[in-house]
C-alpha cells in the first residue's frame, strides 16, 4: 500500500483526495499541463492519471485542450458561484459598500489567498475606465496585486519565501515587483503603515490600495480588500481618503468572513 494512503481513516476515499490534489496543480500552474507534467508532480502512474483526468474532464471539473493540455473546466465556476451564493457574501460586500459611499467611481475587490494567488469572491467595478475588468473567481499573483501582498504583509518573511520556492516572480507589467528581495523590502512598508499598494504593477496606468482583514480573534488574515483608480487621479489625500474607507470596508466584513469559514 501506498505510504501516502496507508494512515487514511477508513472512510476516506483515496482517489477522491487525489483528484483534488490533481486539480489544486493545475489551479496554481499558470502554464498550461500536460498528462506528463501532472504525473511527475503527483508522482502518480500514468494510467492513474489519465483515469482522473477523464474521470474530471466528463463531469465538467476539467477541460482538456487538443494539444493534450489540461485546464481548470467550468463547472468549477458554478460550484464557486453556488457556494459564495450560500454565504450571501457578495451581498454583504455591495450593502457596505453603498453604506460607507465615496466609491463609486473606483473597483473594489475582496480577495483570499490560495498559494501565491490571489482570488477574487466579490467584486464591484468602477465607472472610471481603468483598463481592468474584476470578475468573481479571477485570479492573479499575489506579488503584483495590493489585496495580495496585504495578505502576505501578515507573513513571515520566511513564509514569504516559501511561497514562491525560488521560482521568478510573474510580471504583469514593467513595474512590478522584479523578486522575492525587493517584495520583501514592500512587505515591511506594508506592515508599517498598515496598507498595500500596486503601483501600475498589474495594469499601466492603474493605482490600487488594499488593507488586510484580521480576524479580531487573533486567527488567520481573513481576507482582503483594495480599491482600484486611475493613477493620473491619486493624491496624498485621495490616498489617505481610500485607506480609511477600506479599513472601514475591512471591518464591516469581518463577521460575515467568519461566519464563510
Amino acid at each position: 500500500m501506498h505510504a501516502e494512503t496507508r494512515d487514511l481513516p477508513k472512510a476516506v476515499v483515496p482517489s477522491v483526495l487525489k483528484a483534488v490534489r490533481l486539480l489544486d496543480e493545475i489551479a496554481t500552474s499558470r502554464e498550461p499541463v500536460s498528462l506528463g507534467d501532472l504525473c511527475t508532480r503527483l508522482a502518480l502512474p500514468k494510467s492513474s492519471t489519465l483515469s482522473l483526468c477523464t474521470s474530471l474532464t466528463l463531469s465538467g471539473l476539467l477541460r482538456r485542450f487538443d494539444d493534450g493540455t489540461y485546464h481548470l473546466g467550468k463547472h468549477l465556476v458554478d460550484l464557486a458561484h453556488s457556494y459564495l451564493s450560500r454565504t450571501d457574501l457578495v451581498r454583504e460586500f455591495d450593502l457596505a459598500l453603498n453604506t460607507l459611499k465615496g466609491l463609486e467611481e473606483e473597483g473594489a475587490v475582496l480577495a483570499i489567498r490560495d498559494g501565491s494567488d490571489v482570488v477574487y469572491i466579490a467584486c464591484r467595478n468602477g465607472s472610471l475606465p481603468i483598463g481592468l475588468t474584476y470578475r468573481i473567481g479571477m485570479r492573479l499573483p499575489v506579488s503584483c496585486t495590493a489585496t495580495g501582498k496585504a495578505l502576505i504583509s501578515t507573513l513571515g518573511d520566511q513564509e514569504v519565501k516559501r511561497l514562491f520556492r525560488g521560482k521568478p516572480l510573474p510580471h504583469l507589467t514593467a513595474n512590478s515587483c522584479a523578486n522575492v528581495g525587493a517584495l520583501l523590502k514592500q512587505l515591511d512598508e506594508v506592515r508599517a503603515q498598515g496598507f498595500a499598494m500596486d503601483d501600475e504593477e498589474t495594469r499601466e496606468g492603474m493605482f490600487c490600495v488594499g488593507v488586510p482583514i484580521h480576524d479580531p480573534d487573533g486567527g488567520p488574515v481573513l481576507a482582503a480588500v483594495a480599491v482600484s483608480m486611475i493613477k493620473g487621479l491619486n493624491s496624498k489625500q485621495k490616498q489617505e481618503q481610500t485607506v480609511e474607507t477600506l479599513k472601514q470596508l475591512a471591518q464591516m466584513l469581518q463577521n460575515p468572513l467568519k461566519m464563510l469559514r
